[in-house]
Order: C-alpha cells, then sequence, then structure tokens
C-alpha cells in the first residue's frame, strides 16, 4: 500500500467531519476580544468598588452610634445579593420571557451551569457579563437602604433586600435590558436606559421613599439634631462611587471602542457639571457652599448622566448634570417641608436625578440615534415619540417599584418587625445589632 494512499484512509474521518460541518453551515466559535474583555474585567471591579463607596458615603451621614450598622447594609448587600444573582438572578433578568413577560427563565442560567465555556458575540466571555451584571444587582438595594437609615432592624433589612432583589429589580432588569423585555422593545428603539436609570436608581429612589414613609421618621425627626459623624468620610465615598462610575456607564456598552469612549466622556462632564450648579445654587441661597453640597451635586448628576451616556454628547451631559442638580436640591428643600424622613436622601438624589436623566435626555439624543431608530420604525420618529416611550418606561418602573416594595415590606414586617424599638434606635445600630462601635472607646452618642 503506497504512503499516499495509506494517509488518506487515516485522515478520511477528519476529511468527513469538516465536510459535514461544512455542508450543514456550522459556525466557528466566537474568538475571545481580549481588549473588551480586559475592559468589562476592570468595569467589573469598578462597579464593585462603588459598594465600599457607598458605605463610606452613607456611614458619614449618619450619626456616630450608627456609623458601622449603616456601611453594614452595603457591604451585606454584596454576600446576599451576589448568591442570588448567581442561583437565580441571572436567569429572571437575561432568560427568555415567562409569565407573560413578567421576568425571564432559563435552567441553564441556574447557578450560572450552561455559561460555563460561553463567550458573547461582543467576544467576552459570559461569565463577565453575568458578574459585571451581578454588581448591579447588589447596589440598588444598598442604595434603597438610605431611605431608612438609622432605624431598620439588621434582620428585617436582610430579609427585605433578599425579596426585594428577586421579585423587584430583576423582573425591572429584564423588562428593560433583555432583548424580548417589553421596554427594550417598546417604539422604534425601546425605551433608553444604557446603564441603570429605571432599573438602578429610579427603582432605588421610589422604593427607598415608600419605605420610608411606610416606617415612619426616626425618633425626634425634624426637631432633634442629627448631623453627620464624619463629612470627611462621606467626600471619601464619593470620590470611590466618581471613580467606579466609569465601570458603571462605560462598562455598560460591553465592548472596548467608540461607545465605551463616548459613555466614558459623558460620565465625568455630567459629573462636574452637577457639582458646579449645585456649588452655585447652593451659594446663592445660603451664602455657602458646603461639602455636603458639592458631593451632592456630583452624585445629581452621575445619576441624571446614567441612563443617557451612551446617547447624548458633552452637551447634553452639562445639560443634564445641571437640571439633575437644580431638580435634585429642589426635591431636598421640598422633603423638608413635606416632613417625610428620607435620612440620607435615598429619593431626593437617586430618584429624582434619575427620572430627570431618563425624561430629558430626550432633547439631546445624537443625531445619528434617531436616523437609526426612524429606519428602525420604518419612516420617521420624532423626539416626542421617544420621550412618550421614556414617561411610559419611567412610570412602569415608578408603579411596578412603589406597589411590590409596599408588598414586601408588608410580608417581612410580618416575619421580622422592621422597625426597632425606641430604646434600640436611642442605643444605636452599632450596639444593638452588632455589639461594636464604630470609634473605638469614643461616646457612640
Amino acid at each position: 500500500m503506497s504512503k499516499i494512499t495509506k494517509t488518506l484512509l487515516l485522515s478520511w474521518p477528519i476529511l468527513l467531519a469538516s465536510a459535514t460541518a461544512f455542508a450543514q453551515g456550522a459556525e466557528a466559535p466566537v474568538a475571545i476580544d481580549t481588549g473588551a474583555t480586559a475592559w468589562m474585567l476592570t468595569s467589573t471591579a469598578l462597579v464593585l468598588l462603588m459598594i465600599p463607596g457607598l458605605a463610606m458615603f452613607y456611614g458619614g451621614l449618619v450619626r456616630t452610634k450608627n456609623v458601622l450598622g449603616t456601611m453594614m447594609h452595603s457591604f451585606t448587600a454584596m454576600g446576599i445579593m451576589t448568591v442570588l444573582w448567581v442561583v437565580v438572578g441571572y436567569s429572571m433578568s437575561f432568560g427568555p420571557s415567562v409569565l407573560g413577560g413578567w421576568f425571564g427563565w432559563d435552567w441553564g442560567y441556574v447557578l450560572l451551569q450552561s455559561i460555563d465555556e460561553s463567550i458573547m458575540e461582543q467576544g467576552v466571555p459570559e461569565y463577565v457579563f453575568s458578574m459585571f451584571q451581578g454588581k448591579f444587582a447588589i447596589i440598588t438595594p444598598a442604595l434603597i437602604a438610605g431611605a431608612f437609615a438609622e432605624r431598620v432592624s439588621f434582620r428585617a433589612y436582610a430579609l427585605f433586600i433578599a425579596i426585594w432583589g428577586v421579585f423587584v429589580y430583576n423582573p425591572l432588569c429584564h423588562w428593560v435590558w433583555s432583548s424580548d423585555g417589553f421596554l427594550f422593545n417598546m417604539g422604534a428603539a425601546g425605551a433608553i436606559d444604557f446603564a441603570g436609570g429605571t432599573v438602578v436608581h429610579i427603582s432605588a429612589g421610589v422604593s427607598g421613599l415608600t419605605a420610608a414613609i411606610y416606617l415612619g421618621a426616626r425618633r425626634g425627626f425634624p426637631k432633634l439634631a442629627m448631623a453627620p459623624n464624619n463629612l470627611v468620610m462621606t467626600m471619601t465615598g464619593a470620590g470611590l462611587l466618581w471613580v467606579g462610575w466609569f465601570g458603571f456607564n462605560a462598562g455598560s456598552s460591553i465592548s472596548s471602542g467608540l461607545s465605551t469612549a463616548q459613555a466614558l466622556t459623558a460620565t465625568q462632564v455630567a459629573a462636574a457639571s452637577g457639582a458646579i450648579t449645585w456649588m452655585l445654587v447652593e451659594g446663592l441661597h445660603q451664602g455657602k457652599a458646603t461639602a455636603l453640597g458639592l458631593v451632592s451635586g456630583i452624585l445629581s448628576g452621575l445619576v441624571a448622566i446614567t441612563p443617557a451616556a451612551g446617547v447624548v454628547q458633552p452637551l447634553g451631559a452639562i445639560a443634564l448634570g445641571a437640571a439633575a442638580s437644580l431638580v435634585c436640591y429642589w426635591a431636598i428643600l421640598l422633603k423638608n417641608r413635606l416632613g417625610y424622613d428620607d435620612s440620607l436622601d435615598a429619593f431626593g438624589i437617586h430618584g429624582v436625578g434619575g427620572i430627570v436623566g431618563a425624561l430629558l435626555l430626550v432633547f439631546f439624543i445624537r443625531d445619528s440615534w434617531m436616523a437609526s431608530a426612524a429606519e428602525a420604525a420604518g419612516g420617521t420618529w420624532t423626539l416626542w415619540q421617544q420621550l412618550g416611550v421614556q414617561a411610559a418606561a419611567v412610570g412602569a418602573s415608578i408603579a411596578y417599584a412603589v406597589g411590590m416594595t409596599l408588598l414586601i415590606l408588608f410580608i417581612v414586617n410580618k416575619i421580622s418587625p422592621l422597625r426597632i424599638t425606641p430604646s434600640q434606635e436611642k442605643e444605636g445600630l452599632d450596639s444593638v445589632f452588632h455589639g461594636e462601635s464604630g470609634y473605638g472607646m469614643l461616646n457612640p452618642n
């Protein structure tokens, strides 16, 4: 037998498999885009950095006796929400729609079983995308804690965020970001929420307001002075949040290219605009520009640009940052007049800022985006039509978050009382629930 004949006989299985694959139109596996993957890994870490940043921001704003208890709310969310995200959250958020589109579900996504070797079409391992999205699921309920700080039971809080994450965050995430979510497909090009204006900030803000009213005000509010214990820590936390927000917004492009650069630039500009506007308004209104006002302006700008970062240019970012700062400043003044105790202004900054950004972004959308929307609509698509879609998304998010939060609060309160007793509130969260003091031997009061 000749050498050529032997070679053909030995290689025929390989040739047959190749021919079969070609005949069936088999596609080559998606190659990993190392640049995009590296940026998404970095973005995931940056968003996680926001959680201790939020803990420091909130922790510095409460009284000394509650600093650890308040910071524990953020850090506890890192544990609870991560496990729930891996078990059911990713499936509920990004699986195919079930129950009329209320949420998604894919048994393969449970415990992330089916994505062990999955590479997304963007060239990013699906594990990275899942972990990136999981960080949003952590920070959203952690934001809520600012609304009822200094008066909630730790055990009840842990139960509340677990249920809220499953039945509020996951469905909203599916509606807005899943390819078959009804808000994702509303209108010509869907509701615009680039990085979480509705999913994160509006839902957390209105849920926080609902919880604050449900629990009632802190003992002595508003007559008793409740000054922040450490504004230096609050400012440091705000700085970490600003840095982390680059991952939050620019990472939402799920790429490492032009759209990433656009979102990063808009984020920086809006934060700066918000900070300057708040200082100017506060200086004119009260005669002084405060450190707390500065960081409030930064966050207002960051929140407002979150839904818009991928669709507006720097001029739009400046406008949104300034508008959010103005409206949030007014909202906090209104809170003091109405008398509800949103302890750390979770609604005043995140809820209001998210609404401002989600609606006003329409007036600063890139022409190229509108042209694409018009093409998708098969004719024309106007700013007013898109505004209607945005308003519908905002309204749906508010209605669902408020209704479900009320139900969850009622259920949790029956299982474990949410509101701490007057004596526990006087003693402070640190001692009552953790047996520790945030500042060593210092008087916690």
